[in-house]
């Protein structure tokens, strides 16, 4: 075995070259070159390739394996295992498996004391035996297990700290002059991990069937970790709600029903107007308990907050119903003829499509944007002249006691008997 092929010749190629330095003759081969021609050099073949390339270049060199020994030193090994399984089978070549534990950046100043994990596989005794026993002589920590063991084991190591670090870079963290020296460390793990490709990044969490269970495990333990550091209450006097409505709306409407069920006195209202920010104030511990309705049963789901509950955890403390109804208001100071617009959030429209279509049919229907969207918010944005004053808002009649505006109709939901929306009273899982 004097003379080697090394098949792929990037970061780490270069770096098992430089291992070897002169004790091998060297033969560089992209992995795109002829398969003829790379065995034809060498009976022994060092794969320094990307991890998911890795069947499609051992597929190519199937009919030229025999007598050849295949030595591939991926960053998983179940994966290589069962490819050379399926690829040499009912050859003469052999496959030895190897994890080379360091790379560019870690064996800048050498490699005596860096561990190499072997697993004999399929190679013969006495190759097994001289590959052992020359990187015992390059000083290093030669870790002979499974390639199912390796995986296990370096998801929770490996796998992890390459997380970790692509987790930090992107948290585009900045040194400082205060840093200390455990914050250097992680500054060190982000140098390390991030001079790897994307490619190799990706490829060591989804070829490695453990990593999955590893960033689960990694997501509950951050998850149960930041939620211990929230308040259990925001204020120990009274519980602070957040609410998907605005001053007049059908979630305060909601969560006056809730309250008086339950005979709580002592409480406050966050008026947040979107789904989205309650759920966001919920995650970030600024209220106890956030409210938002779920569904109509005309208008069906309410499509912002089935966005907004993918993107957060928490618990349903309760689900309850009321019934609603709704009602065209404007301005006093507009003649109705001069209104155009009606503005309403889209469940509105859903739940008065009938309705609207046979009494207000060439009137636009406008859902606002932001804050917006909710109804209250805009019936206040109406009031105080932030939005034009030829708009008709359609909403809960409460909005025309609080903002003076004019009741034009009446009960314009499509579901006269009964129309009922429910709602979610939520709380930190």
């Amino acid at each position: 075995m004097k003379k080697i092929v090394i098949v792929g010749y990037g970061r780490f190629g270069k770096t098992l070259s430089r291992l070897f330095g002169n004790d091998f003759e060297i033969g560089v081969f992209h992995h795109d070159s002829l398969p003829a021609k790379i065995f034809s050099f060498a009976k022994t073949v060092f794969y320094c390739v990307p991890i998911d390339s890795f069947e499609k270049i051992i597929k190519r060199h199937t009919k030229y394996v025999d007598g050849h020994l295949l030595i591939d030193v991926l960053s998983v090994k179940e994966h290589p295992k069962k490819i050379f399984a399926h690829y040499l089978k009912g050859t003469n070549g052999r496959s030895l498996l190897t994890h080379p534990m360091f790379g560019p950046d870690s064996s800048k100043s050498g490699f005596a004391g860096l561990p190499i994990v072997l697993d004999q596989n399929t190679a013969l005794d006495e190759e097994y035996v001289f590959w052992k026993i020359y990187f015992e002589k390059k000083n290093l920590q030669i870790v002979e297990i499974s390639a199912h063991e390796h995986d296990r084991l370096a998801a929770y190591s490996q796998g992890l700290t390459h997380f970790v670090g692509r987790l930090l870079q992107n948290m585009k963290m900045v040194k400082s002059p205060i840093d200390t020296v455990g914050t250097k460390k992680l500054f060190e793990v982000v140098d390390q991990t991030c001079h790897d490709s994307e490619q190799l990044f990706e490829n060591l969490q989804t070829y490695n069937s453990y990593t999955k269970k590893m960033r689960i495990q990694l997501g509950a333990a951050y998850d149960k970790l930041y939620e211990k550091l929230l308040p259990k209450r925001v204020n120990k006097k009274k519980i602070i709600f957040g609410i998907q409505g605005g001053k007049g709306s059908f979630n305060e409407e909601a969560l006056h029903a809730y309250v008086k069920k339950h005979n709580i006195q002592k409480y406050h209202v966050k008026y947040l107007y979107t789904t989205e920010k309650v759920l966001k104030n919920l995650h970030e511990g600024t209220i106890d308990f956030g409210l938002f309705a779920i569904e109509n049963a005309v208008g069906g789901v309410v499509q912002e907050s089935t966005y907004a509950m993918a993107k957060y955890r928490f618990a349903i403390h309760e689900e309850f119903s009321i019934v609603i109804s709704h009602h065209l208001m404007k301005r006093k100071d507009v003649s109705f003829s001069r209104v155009k617009t009606i503005m309403a959030h889209d469940q509105v429209f859903r739940q008065c499509k009938a309705t609207l279509q046979k009494k207000y049919p060439s009137y636009i229907q406008k859902v606002g944007t932001g804050d917006y969207l909710d109804t209250a918010k805009a019936a206040y944005g109406l009031a105080t002249g932030k939005l034009p004053k030829n708009i008709a808002i359609l909403g809960p009649r409460i909005l025309a006691d609080i903002y003076g505006f004019d009741v034009v109709d009446e009960n314009l939901q499509d579901n006269q008997q009964r129309n009922l929306t429910t709602f979610f009273m939520v709380k930190r899982s």
